[in-house]
């Protein structure tokens, strides 16, 4: 045998010793010069070392702020676990709302904070001097707007407040025009303690506030009335008519603004309020107190002239602008009747409605009772 590499003439590869270079030795890269090396890169091993940074000086503790005490009606703070008002969390039951600065805001219908019944803003001079004359809630300040030409009704306004101990103040007419929430406040806003309601069966007792000659409650329920203007407007004839009291939802419906007050012309002086949280329990309740209820839909075959009233405690139901009277709130009514009408239209304003049913509820009880409907 030959040895391997050999037999063609190829000269044999033996291993390497002193015969062989090795390839990276002068004779391996065939007469080329040797690279120079490369000198070492400078990386981040080679920069400097920055100087560790000095750490900020701790800044010193505050004094914990002691905590704000609990005024009344306001409970469930976050001092006793419940959630803090002024964090973002609901306002506690009971207590007034609070805004960012800790002071209450208004919310709902009502303006007293508390989503009641309002009343607290009264404007027009028809309106402020019922106010004042009527003596039922105290009366904060009367504005009246500098260059009012002399009337009557302006100096009864002077004469009531000052008989009162009430301040007026004569302001600008800019200014009263900004404070005001009302088109036209004919120069006269008065401030005053809002409307307190009372209780649905005081409402439907004998011994409400309105309760004149002794006579039954005469009630007037409104289920879902949500212009002001309409309801300003009810509440004016309601009143005229001889109503008692009034029942309105706590929501979804108008309630006592300055707008409801105006139009209203002082009415809401003269009438007691309750809130209910639904008119159907509110009128099984009624009917459980002994309350007659007499619904107003304008689509019933029934004719309101055609209903004997009686002289016992009634209750006139009338329903919203839109719907009039919710199908459950109907059920709940003891009867239903309509307004006979000979036009080409459909229904009547729901303010017009209820003034004429007042009318004709009040001139039935005054013939069932035999009291002359003279006058007051």
């Amino acid at each position: 045998m030959t040895p391997r590499g050999g037999g063609r003439g190829r000269p044999g590869r033996g291993p390497r010793g002193a015969g062989q270079t090795d390839r990276t030795g002068a004779a391996g890269r065939r007469g080329r010069p040797e690279r120079p090396q490369r000198p070492e890169r400078e990386g981040r091993r080679g920069r400097p070392e920055r100087p560790e940074r000095q750490g900020r000086p701790e800044r010193p503790e505050r004094p914990e702020r002691p905590e704000r005490p609990q005024g009344p009606g306001r409970t469930g703070g976050a001092g006793r676990g419940g959630p803090d008002p002024r964090r973002g969390g609901p306002a506690p039951r009971g207590g007034d709302p609070v805004g960012r600065h800790g002071s209450a805001r208004r919310s709902g219908p009502g303006a007293d904070g508390r989503g009641g019944l309002g009343g607290d803003q009264v404007e027009g001079r028809r309106a402020v001097r019922e106010l004042l004359a009527a003596g039922r809630r105290i009366v904060r300040e009367v504005w009246l707007a500098e260059g009012l030409d002399p009337s009557a009704q302006l100096d009864e306004i002077e004469e009531l407040a000052a008989r009162r101990r009430v301040r007026v103040e004569t302001v600008s007419r800019a200014r009263l025009d900004a404070a005001a929430r009302t088109e036209a406040p004919q120069g006269v806003l008065a401030r005053a303690r809002p409307i307190d309601p009372v209780d649905l069966d005081d409402l439907a007792g004998a011994h409400g506030r309105r309760s004149r000659r002794a006579a039954p409650p005469f009630l007037v329920v409104v289920a879902g009335v949500t212009d002001p203007r309409n309801l300003g407007a009810l509440l004016r004839s309601a009143e005229c008519a001889g109503v008692t009291g009034v029942v309105l939802p706590r929501h979804r419906a108008a309630h006592l603004s300055p707008t409801v007050a105006k139009v209203a012309a002082g009415a809401i002086e003269h009438l007691d309020f309750a809130l209910v949280g639904g008119i159907p329990n509110a009128l099984e309740r009624l009917g459980a107190l002994g309350v007659w209820t007499l619904g107003l839909a304008s689509e019933s075959p029934r004719s309101l002239y055609d209903v004997g009233v009686g002289d016992g405690p009634v209750a006139l139901v009338v329903g919203g602008e839109e719907r009039g009277l919710a199908p459950l709130v109907r059920r709940r009514c003891d009867v239903v009747v309509s307004i006979p009408q000979h036009g080409a239209l459909e229904s009547l304003n729901v303010g017009v409605a209820a003034a004429v049913a007042c009318f004709e509820v009040a001139r039935r009880r005054a013939e069932a009772t035999g009291e002359d409907p003279a006058p007051r």
